[in-house]
């Protein structure tokens, strides 16, 4: 493994994976790592439009996620980065608190407010998962409700859409979306699940399982804070999906942990 300094890009390899080896990207801070991967996100996404018309993306709530969605709603704001046809954007969660809807415990609430209320999105276009009160009564319903959301989208014949980008943000034990370390959603392979009894608050939630963190075309980590950098050593170090299930998640072309220096400091150096 080898390490550069802040904005270059480093090669990093997963020992039991096929899929395309991670790369990573170093930021001095969490702003300065915001701003980049909001200007790599708009990118992205025109990149997308350019070949196929729209252009789809996973957001992800945390700190990190919801900064990197308001930097997005600045850039999109001014005339020379407005190359985003946002009317043809497909957003999607990775996951979500099963609570009610006006709960701020959301991340859709933290979304719209960051970002989907500020741009001139398709509101059919737009996917979040099911509250607690939408009239689904547990969450396995609500989770089979979102994977039909999902295989309508994705056309006959296929359980998932095309995925242009992947957000996940990471908590320090190295869990992503829904999925803590040596769970059951870490062992589960159907594209959504329910998660109960999480470890951390609220328990009950609904999360892409690991079939839709690994069938994105990129996958992106979004990683701040010293907090995290052992999870993340473990991670790029070779860690299984079940003791840090960040490592599990992969995008089919690509895979980018995007890092300040603080969450990167545990990396070896070569």
């Amino acid at each position: 493994m080898s390490q550069t300094s802040p904005g270059d890009r480093v090669d990093e390899a997963l020992a039991d994976s096929d899929l395309p080896t991670p790369d990573v990207v170093i930021e001095p801070d969490a702003d300065r790592l915001a701003r980049s991967v909001a200007s790599a996100l708009v990118a992205r996404l025109a990149a997308a439009q350019a070949v196929h018309g729209t252009a789809s993306v996973v957001v992800t709530g945390g700190g990190i996620g919801t900064a990197v969605l308001k930097r997005v709603a600045e850039l999109a704001a001014e005339p020379e980065h407005a190359v985003v046809d946002w009317a043809a954007v497909d957003v999607w969660w990775g996951d979500e608190r099963f609570v009610p809807v006006d709960d701020p415990d959301r991340n859709e609430l933290g979304a719209r407010a960051a970002l989907l209320s500020k741009v001139a999105l398709d509101p059919e276009r737009v996917h979040p998962i099911p509250s607690s009160d939408a009239g689904f009564d547990e969450p396995e319903d609500a989770a089979a409700w979102y994977a039909e959301q999902l295989a309508a989208a994705a056309g006959e014949g296929a359980s998932l859409p095309r995925i242009d980008v992947l957000m996940l943000g990471m908590g320090p034990e190295g869990h992503v979306a829904s999925i803590f370390p040596d769970s059951p959603a870490a062992r589960d392979d159907r594209p959504v699940v329910a998660v109960r009894d999480c470890p951390k608050p609220p328990p009950t939630r609904v999360s892409l399982g690991f079939t839709a963190l690994t069938a994105a075309e990129e996958v992106w980590l979004l990683v701040s804070g010293e907090g995290k950098a052992d999870a993340v050593a473990q991670a790029l170090g070779g860690a299984s999906r079940l003791e840090i299930p960040a490592a599990g998640a992969r995008g089919t072309r690509a895979t980018r942990w995007l890092l300040d220096a603080a969450a990167a400091s545990k990396l070896p150096r070569q």
